[in-house]
């Protein structure tokens, strides 16, 4: 169980980071933001996830909101499995999480 927490917890923390860097990235870059290589990879790194807030969200969304969503579900997602990790921590022991 803790395995599996700790892995999504992971997952979630990659790709937050990922989809802050795009969005910081898309900022200092500008319009060119798109011949960026690193700007490219770290938009490949989030496309499946804003894939499935694309899949989540009702069609009047604009799709340059559709990362925000994103971002914001995968925050929540971590948030929910941190809180997760530590009861599960607190119930087997904190010497057993290390």
């Amino acid at each position: 169980m803790l395995a599996a927490v700790t892995l999504v917890k992971l997952i979630c923390e990659i790709a937050l980071l990922a989809l802050l860097g795009q969005w910081l990235l898309g900022l200092l870059a500008g319009a060119k933001r798109d011949t960026n290589l690193f700007y490219q990879i770290l938009q490949i790194m989030g496309r499946p996830f804003v894939a499935v807030a694309r899949l989540v969200t009702p069609k009047f969304v604009v799709e340059r909101h559709v990362p925000l969503v994103a971002f914001l579900l995968l925050a929540f997602v971590w948030l929910a499995v941190t809180i997760l990790k530590i009861q599960t921590c607190l119930r087997i022991g904190v010497e057993a999480c290390k």
